[in-house]
């Protein structure tokens, strides 16, 4: 008897309902809890299934759960709480099954959570139901039409199964298609983890974002693309449902599975609505740069060695020409190559204002050659993707380029917007094109490279630690190790023998008679070397704004005594400049946050001033004679 009066008392004392505080993150974490970030259903859908009294059958008969929740639905008396409950159970089961049928019905589920019949029950904006349904849409797209090989995405038109019916999915193979590209290998970003990249930009939205690889198509000559070689691509996948309550209902849907690519597209219209799609912009350049024979091109590339796949030197894009849009060329610098750009590029296209209006190039080159050799490549390389791209004139915008150049690159960019007149040639030469020996081919070389005049559509120039008057690692004993190391290009080599063997003493210039060949890139970046007197002195041509970033490294208090282990400030400094950004860093200072905002405002500061003088670029403009307006961002 003293027991019971003993256990009455302590029930007396514990009553059945208690609240216990718990810390914020551990709070957050229970209010957030969902079936992609856990084994377990959201709050939500608990609470939902609960009141139909169908949560302990979810853990024992979960299909039978899902058939009844189903039929609550079909028969009208249930609606979007149960619908988003259908979608995240239905995802829950199809991970712990591996059952495709379930994760197609979690698609549809959501889908009809997203877009309801009536608009009154259309999930509110602050509803985080919203974006969980969204999620769970991408996610179950990317696992439903997976490959059971590599789990690539597959666009395969054809009947699928639900666990209460079927969807006949049709496809466009033409979607495939990317300008002279086609697309393979539908990998999804969100089941890749992305690590060395300063940043992962991702636009939500809806669809299964992924990174495709572009391969030639067969029925095109791609010779002459302008793609880069195994060029990723940011694209997404979209399951488009037609009357899918009905189809619910039913059991018999139809729907078209489409691929979207995100240099050409960012919204679509499903039901009656702009929808922006998800997209991953960062991945693709990982994975492109994650295989690519870049890393060791580098070094190599300086003493000429070639690595298979990546012909030197190239002007390349991460995406077909589109017209409207400003080019921004990126020229990198010594022991380099365009990888060095990507935490820039990447950035850069994450600010949608950037991505509508730019389109990105990158100069490939072998940094041990001479600088004026190098930089006649790029303006040739320019003239021609220009001609290619537009040979009736009609892109004005194609013609407003903007070149940014690192270290060496910005040397070679200088040389892209300068009328250097007879005064390069006479730092260099000490007598008249025709009386050098040699072949004519040789004497027409030297012109070219030494008589420059400017490229015609490069309107911006961007310095990035330059060494305008020579890095100061440069010098005599570094020249005397790479002497004989560093090879120069075949048509220059077999065209100089006789100039240098019959008449070293017609340039100018100690190590051009001491070895009895031309310079190379690294004589070239000598403090002293006539090429780089000589160029100093010339400015850039009128009307070419060029703006200079450049690195000091904090252990200078005073930036004018500075360095960046590389170049001096006084050798990167340039009057003149329409702006000037000292950014503490060191001489790779390209992924350096302070120096990609200074990009992103020069390029602000250029595609507005093309708009207040009545030039319009930007994605939508696909016919530039007729540009529709858009908003320019403060600058």
């Amino acid at each position: 008897m003293v027991w019971i009066l003993t256990l009455m008392g302590l029930a007396a004392c514990a009553p059945p309902i208690q609240v216990v505080r718990v810390g914020s993150p551990e709070t957050y974490r229970s209010m957030t809890q969902n079936a992609l970030s856990s084994e377990q259903a959201s709050e939500w859908s608990r609470n939902t299934v609960n009141e139909w009294g169908l949560l302990d059958r979810f853990d024992d008969q979960p299909e039978v759960a899902l058939a009844e929740l189903r039929e609550i639905v079909t028969k009208g008396r249930g609606g979007k709480n149960e619908l988003f409950a259908l979608a995240e159970f239905s995802f829950l089961h199809a991970q712990d099954t591996e059952k495709r049928p379930y994760h197609l019905a979690a698609a549809v589920y959501a889908y009809a959570f997203l877009f309801p019949k009536r608009t009154e029950d259309s999930p509110g904006p602050l509803d985080p139901r919203t974006r969980l349904a969204a999620d769970i849409y991408n996610r179950a797209i990317a696992t439903a039409f997976a490959s059971f090989d590599d789990g690539t995405i597959v666009l395969t038109p054809g009947r699928y199964s639900l666990p209460f019916g079927d969807i006949e999915v049709t496809t466009d193979p033409a979607q495939l298609y990317w300008g002279d590209h086609q697309l393979v290998d539908l990998t999804p970003t969100a089941e890749l983890e992305v690590r060395g990249m300063r940043n992962r930009h991702r636009i939500p939205g809806l669809g299964a974002a992924l990174s495709a690889r572009a391969i030639p198509r067969k029925d095109v000559d791609v010779q002459h693309s302008l793609i880069a070689p195994a060029v990723q691509v940011a694209t997404t996948a979209v399951l488009s449902l037609q009357d899918v309550h009905h189809g619910i209902s039913t059991g018999r849907l139809r729907g078209s599975l489409d691929l979207y690519k995100a240099s050409e597209t960012e919204t679509v219209t499903m039901e009656d609505r702009e929808v922006q799609l998800e997209i991953d912009e960062t991945t693709p350049i990982a994975v492109q740069l994650a295989g690519s024979p870049m890393w060791k091109q580098e070094l190599r590339g300086f003493f000429g060695i070639s690595v298979a796949g990546i012909p030197l030197p190239s002007l390349v894009s991460l995406e077909p020409y589109l017209p409207g849009k400003i080019p921004v060329v990126f020229v990198h610098g010594t022991a380099s190559s365009p990888a060095r750009w990507a935490d820039m590029a990447n950035d850069l296209r994450a600010a949608p204002w950037i991505r509508q209006h730019y389109q990105f190039l990158y100069f490939y080159y072998d940094t041990g050659n001479p600088i004026p050799y190098s930089a006649m490549v790029l303006r040739d390389k320019l003239m021609d993707a220009v001609e290619r791209m537009d040979p009736k004139g009609r892109d004005h915008c194609l013609r407003e380029m903007v070149v940014v150049g690192h270290s060496q690159g910005g040397l070679i960019t200088k040389l892209t917007a300068v009328d250097t007149g007879d005064r390069l040639w006479n730092t260099v030469v000490r007598v008249p094109p025709d009386r050098i020996p040699g072949s004519e081919q040789f004497r027409t070389l030297l012109r070219r490279v030494l008589f420059v005049k400017p490229v015609p559509f490069v309107r911006r120039l961007v310095f990035i630690a330059t060494p305008h008057r020579g890095s100061f690692l440069s010098g005599e004993w570094l020249n005397r190790m790479l002497w004989g190391i560093v090879p120069l290009p075949a048509d220059v080599t077999s065209q100089s023998i006789d100039a240098l063997t019959k008449g070293g003493d017609f340039f100018y210039g100690r190590t051009l008679k001491a070895r009895g060949q031309l310079p190379t890139a690294a004589d070239n970046l000598t403090a002293g070397d006539p090429f780089l007197e000589g160029l100093a002195g010339i400015t850039v041509a009128d009307g070419v704004p060029y703006h200079s970033i450049i690195a000091v490294k904090d252990s200078f208090p005073v930036v004018e005594e500075g360095d960046d282990d590389v170049v001096q400030y006084r050798s990167a400094h340039l009057y003149g400049a329409a702006s000037e950004l000292v950014v503490r860093s060191p001489h790779s200072t390209q992924s350096d946050p302070h120096t990609i905002q200074e990009v992103r405002r020069i390029l602000h500061l250029h595609g507005g001033s093309l708009e207040m003088a009545g030039l319009e670029c930007g994605s939508n403009a696909r016919r530039p004679d007729k540009l529709r307006p858009e908003a320019t961002p403060g600058l």
